[in-house]
């Protein structure tokens, strides 16, 4: 017997600059798991071994990596990184080739960017106040978690996949470049000020 389609039989698509930007962030996330799990490896063959963005005493891949925040989960953190950002590539593949998506699926792909966003915002502050240094490529990392993060909200919020006001759907509709600035804007200031007196001198 036909039933009616609801909302949850909806399928949702996405732009071709969605598209792309999933790719894109998958790609630059996935780098940097790659390129840290391999300098994390050569760390453990080798303890004496420096990673090539280890460039002083600030920015210090390998202070980040031999650090017990490195393993949140028991593992390499960048393990979990080629996984999630290989799967975000693959959604914006998909979406290249016109596939649309079900409110469950997007709500999920939601869900893993509100983890990523939370996880390496507890990073970020591991790394600024107790590790006490940056490693470049986990910055790399960071930026495109967040784009991802405030451009698939966007994308639910608009599509009205989720109940929300219509502030916020006009909100995320013109001013989703916004949030991403400022998310970003404020992890730079951050930076800047926790190491003033290094890079001012």
């Amino acid at each position: 017997m036909a039933t009616a389609a609801g909302p949850t039989a909806r399928t949702v698509g996405a732009g071709r600059g969605f598209a792309l930007l999933l790719v894109l962030t998958g790609a630059a996330g996935l780098l940097a798991s790659w390129v840290i799990t391999l300098d994390k490896f050569k760390l453990l063959e080798d303890p004496d071994f420096t990673p090539g963005c280890s460039l002083n005493p600030v920015v210090s891949c390998g202070s980040v990596m031999e650090s017990d925040q490195a393993e949140a989960f028991g593992f390499p953190n960048p393990m979990l990184g080629l996984v999630a950002y290989a799967v975000v590539g693959c959604v914006g593949v998909g979406l290249l080739a016109g596939a649309r998506f079900p409110r469950w699926y997007w709500l999920t792909l939601a869900a893993g960017c509100l983890f990523g966003v939370g996880f390496v915002s507890w990073l970020q502050f591991e790394s600024l106040y107790r590790i006490n240094a940056l490693c470049l490529w986990c910055c790399l990392a960071w930026i495109a978690t967040i784009v991802l993060f405030w451009y698939v909200v966007s994308l639910v919020v608009r599509e009205r996949l989720l109940p929300a006001p219509g502030w916020a759907v006009a909100l995320f509709a013109e001013f989703t470049w916004v949030l991403v600035v400022v998310h970003l804007g404020v992890i730079g200031m951050l930076i800047l000020t926790r190491w003033w007196d290094f890079w001012t001198s």
